[in-house]
């Protein structure tokens, strides 16, 4: 009996301190590609600051207890598409952030000569990222 509870605490510990890790990971990254007060900035929102630090936190624990819940979700299609965007839209806006930061797509622009295009050329990548989740929303998820 002892040893199941030991084992028990032992596990909720780890999972814990997992968490934890995990967690201040995933606020290190958003904070290093400064996503947040870049969204800010370019939306001029300052004044929505909570509803950011809100919306982050209660994503990232509504997202946490789908994945360890056995909920499924029967949804109307127009929902998984409202979802779908969503993603799509966070997915793309951590790409974008990530290649600011590393400077990937203005020296790829100049590599292969199309720096007048740029602006052409993250749209795509935005709306394809957009048009993937809601893909993947919509059929494997449904």
């Amino acid at each position: 009996m002892i040893q199941i509870v030991l084992t028990n605490l032992l596990e909720v510990v780890i999972g814990v301190a997992g968490g934890i890790a995990v967690g201040s990971g995933f606020v290190a990254f958003l904070t290093v590609l400064g996503i947040i007060p870049r969204l800010i900035q370019l939306s001029k929102t300052d004044r929505l600051v909570q509803v950011y630090i809100a919306s982050v936190i209660l994503g990232s624990l509504f997202g946490t207890f789908m994945s360890f819940s056995d909920i499924t979700w029967e949804q109307p299609i127009i929902l998984l598409i409202l979802w779908g965007l969503l993603h799509g839209v966070f997915n793309g806006m951590l790409a974008a952030a990530l290649t600011e930061v590393l400077n990937v797509f203005p020296i790829l622009s100049k590599r292969i000569r199309l720096e007048d295009k740029l602006l052409w050329f993250l749209m795509a990548i935005v709306f394809g990222k957009i048009a993937g989740s809601l893909f993947q929303w919509t059929i494997f998820v449904r």
